[in-house]
């Protein structure tokens, strides 16, 4: 019969090796943080097929903040951020960023846009964000 102690060093390693295949199949993340009037969103977006029914995000009901990352959990097409002043009418396009691969998601969380700035609306408002993209890990 076989020792406790050895039993529990099996079951460890067997642990390790479920944790190693999670991180190997990982599903990549887009997460961008995203700061105005001293408030700080996290925004998490997903591979999807279709961009156009992911939502904008009210960013302090002065801009609204739209990640998409278009693909699939084996790859990432492209990375596409919006950022829109919120106006009366209807929110105003002010920024547009598209990141394309390749993605070296190796190195996960990769820094995707650095530290940006968006400046909008009659008293130049300014927006910043920061958005990471993580994923496989080999």
């Amino acid at each position: 019969m076989p020792q406790p102690r050895t039993l529990r060093a099996v079951a460890l390693s067997f642990t390790g090796l479920c944790f190693t295949c999670v991180s190997v199949t990982a599903t990549p993340l887009l997460r961008c943080h995203v700061s105005y009037a001293g408030t700080t969103q996290t925004i998490e977006a997903k591979p999807v097929a279709d961009p156009y029914p992911v939502p904008s995000v009210d960013i302090g009901g002065r801009f609204r903040f739209k990640a998409v990352m278009v693909g699939d959990v084996d790859r990432v097409d492209r990375v596409v951020l919006y950022t829109y002043l919120d106006s009366k009418q209807q929110p105003i396009l002010v920024h547009q960023a598209k990141y394309l691969p390749p993605f070296d998601l190796t190195q996960t969380p990769l820094l995707l846009t650095g530290d940006q700035f968006v400046f909008a609306g009659p008293v130049e408002r300014e927006l910043q964000y920061r958005c990471t993209l993580e994923g496989k890990r080999t």
